[in-house]
């Protein structure tokens, strides 16, 4: 595990840790925000842009893709090769909120959007848009409930953390 992470913009992020069996592909595209933890055996593949909110918690052999052939690939079969542009290819971007935790196994597709405080379940395909607290799972994924229905219970048990809790969760940004 490599504690801090200097990103391609020159911004140090005391507090990431990464870890040295994650592989990172076109770091220059990934953004990341401070105190994120991202795992052993993970692929993140950033050609078309990758931001990783503060606090996030991705677990391990996650692929975070932003382009894919899996459609093209069967449409051109042997003669994709020869081709300078693709029908099927896809390619776009990955938001991660803030304080958003990934399973193991996941995998996120391109032009996908995961909101703030989130909870992707172990083995999810993830594609699309998702609000800020859903809890996500399922091949493919599709939301399943609310983080803060979940954390309702430990806040109102322990309400010195509703402080903390509020300075992100209620933060537009």
């Amino acid at each position: 595990m490599v504690m801090g992470y200097l990103g391609y913009d020159g911004k140090n992020q005391n507090f990431t840790r990464i870890s040295n069996t994650t592989s990172i592909v076109n770091k220059k595209n990934l953004q990341l925000e401070n105190n994120i933890y991202i795992g052993h055996y993970n692929f993140i593949e950033a050609s078309n842009n990758i931001t990783i909110g503060e606090g996030c918690q991705i677990s391990n052999y996650v692929s975070i893709l932003t382009h894919s052939s899996h459609i093209s690939i069967r449409l051109y079969g042997r003669h994709y090769i020869d081709q300078k542009s693709h029908i099927g290819y896809i390619a776009g971007s990955v938001v991660i909120g803030k304080y958003t935790f990934i399973g193991p196994h996941t995998t996120i597709m391109p032009n996908t959007t995961i909101g703030k405080g989130s909870i992707i379940s172990a083995y999810s395909m993830v594609k699309g848009t998702f609000p800020d607290f859903a809890i996500i799972a399922g091949n493919p994924a599709k939301q399943i409930g609310d983080t803060r229905d979940m954390d309702k219970e430990y806040l109102e048990n322990n309400s010195e953390l509703l402080q903390y809790y509020n300075e992100w969760a209620k933060s537009d940004d």
